[in-house]
């Protein structure tokens, strides 16, 4: 490495740190015998993720026939709030209801977590599980049928 001459004069150093921010480098360190100057430049900001790329809209002959309403005989339980079903009081513990159950109104049918906070939502009808329209973990919104009681 060879050693040039530098005049630590705040002209000099000014021109340097014009010419970091021209030649957007990050940093230049001069030093002599007497004296050491390290110059940084604007940090460059991370790079942008990446977009995540737009999944093609199925074609209508892929449609899958399950998305049809279904004609549905019995009372329909619909979520309350949005939020994640929960069959079961716990992971280890068995589901609340089950279809070919009977239930009475005032039971206790399943769980909705929303925003950290544990629902218990209760039977309006007394009657017989017919169908659980969701799976465990599901997501449901607003007014979601979940399950049929008959």
């Amino acid at each position: 490495m060879s050693k040039i001459g530098f005049d630590f004069t705040f002209e000099n150093i000014e021109k340097l740190a014009d010419m970091i921010n021209e030649k957007e480098l990050s940093e230049i360190t001069i030093e002599s015998d007497d004296a050491k100057i390290c110059i940084k430049g604007k940090k460059c900001p991370p790079p942008m993720p990446p977009m995540p790329m737009a999944m093609p809209a199925p074609v209508a002959s892929e449609a899958p026939k399950a998305d049809a309403p279904k004609a549905v005989s019995g009372n329909v339980v619909k979520s309350p709030i949005v939020g994640t079903f929960y069959s079961a009081p716990a992971p280890d513990k068995a589901p609340f209801v089950t279809v070919g159950q009977q239930v009475n109104k005032g039971d206790v049918l399943f769980i909705i977590e929303s925003m950290k906070v544990m629902s218990e939502v209760q039977s309006e009808f007394s009657g017989v599980v017919k169908e659980i329209l969701v799976n465990n973990a599901d997501p449901l919104e607003f007014d979601q049928p979940v399950m049929v009681i008959g």
